[in-house]
């Protein structure tokens, strides 16, 4: 059956038609694209950070949207892989046309984003990765929480106030770690403390726990794991045989469910970690409260660190959004700011070390499990 010639013009009018339809509505969002484990290694971290920045956009988008547009985001399971989150990001740029890029979870998925050429055709900012190794990254990078060196600074700090002068280390050995253990035993040198044993986490299981009972029989006032989630929950497990109130410290990427998982309930009681949000269940700041409200309001789920910080690290792109000037980097913009008032809680960005955020706290894992700020 042949096509009436007397209906192509209706036809070209109409597609024409839907044509400038498609164009308007593009014109009328703004699409945030974000790369990040949702299922691999880091999964609950990544899905409690997503969670806090769905339920931000989600309150942005029913009171109209910024400036009449609405926010668009689009997350991309990485798996934790660095080569699958690189090609996320090529297609969040090319098919999905993203104006804004969040970062995910490393500095492995970190580096290959970075490293990406489509990405660095973009000229974008990548926004807020969530990386915890000692690591200087460049101006296409643009850090929302304050630096592992500050984090560890505060945890030194916290049990110096306390007295311990005597430090045991459980170092996870790799190119990651190494940085850091090198900053935390010339950190020990600076401040005369005792380095009182170490366990090298990846040993051979009889070395590990020979090593764990001989650190436990030197008594040291903390242990600092230089480790990911899986190293600690191990050295944890071991550890907690010979010494199961000693404290151990570790940073804010440590996934607090794997962690459980490996090592047991049990041993996680007398283990502090550092926090880069104040605690997401008090209402002492107008960001709080809405955080909680948001969250129940939008998402039927528990409240946590990682889920605040998702929520501010939203609201902070929002206000460089709003306040950018055409043909700018909004983010670049907001990065040159004093101070950014998100309702109670004030970033202080600096343009020297890329990051928004100087906030650091410490939590202790209560008994029956919960962080009690």
């Amino acid at each position: 059956m042949r096509f009436p010639h007397r209906l192509w013009p209706f036809c070209f009018a109409l597609l024409c038609f839907l044509f400038a339809l498609n164009v308007q509505a593009q014109g009328n969002v703004i699409v945030v694209g974000q790369a990040i484990d949702l299922s691999g290694p880091n999964g609950s971290i990544g899905r409690d950070y997503v969670a806090g920045i769905t339920t931000y956009f989600d309150s942005i988008n029913v009171n109209g949207g910024i400036g009449g547009k609405r926010i668009k985001y689009l997350v991309r399971d990485d798996q934790g892989n660095p080569a699958v989150s690189a090609q996320a990001v090529s297609d969040l740029l090319e098919k999905d046309k993203a104006d804004y890029l969040l970062g995910g979870i490393g500095a492995a998925v970190t580096d290959a984003v970075l490293a990406n050429a489509r990405f660095s055709q973009s000229g974008q900012t990548l926004f807020a990765p969530l990386v915890a190794s000692v690591k200087t990254y460049n101006s296409r990078v643009l850090f929302w929480r304050p630096s592992p060196e500050q984090e560890m600074q505060y945890i030194f700090s916290y049990f110096d106030k306390l007295g311990i002068k005597s430090v045991g280390i459980a170092y996870q050995e790799n190119a990651l770690n190494q940085d850091m253990y090198q900053y935390v035993v010339a950190e020990l040198r600076k401040r005369n403390m005792l380095m009182s044993g170490l366990v090298r986490i990846g040993a051979s299981p009889a070395d590990m726990e020979r090593e764990s009972a001989v650190l436990a029989r030197s008594n040291p006032g903390i242990v600092i794991a230089i480790a990911d989630t899986l190293g600690t929950g191990v050295f944890l497990k071991e550890f907690r045989k010979h010494a199961p109130r000693t404290f151990v410290a570790g940073m804010s990427l440590i996934n607090l469910d794997t962690l459980a998982e490996v090592a047991g309930p049990k041993a996680l009681e007398w283990t502090v970690f550092s926090q880069v949000v104040p605690n997401p269940l008090s209402k002492k700041s107008l960001i709080q409260i809405d955080h909680s409200n948001m969250m129940k309001k939008f998402r039927d789920e528990d409240l946590s660190a990682l889920t605040f910080e998702g929520f501010m690290v939203a609201k902070t792109l929002v206000k460089a959004i709003q306040t950018g000037k055409p043909g700018r980097d909004a983010l670049q913009a907001l990065a040159q700011k004093n101070i950014v008032d998100l309702g109670g809680v004030t970033l202080s960005p600096s343009e020297t070390t890329r990051r928004m955020s100087n906030y650091v706290d410490m939590a202790l894992f209560r008994k029956g499990g919960g962080l009690l700020f």
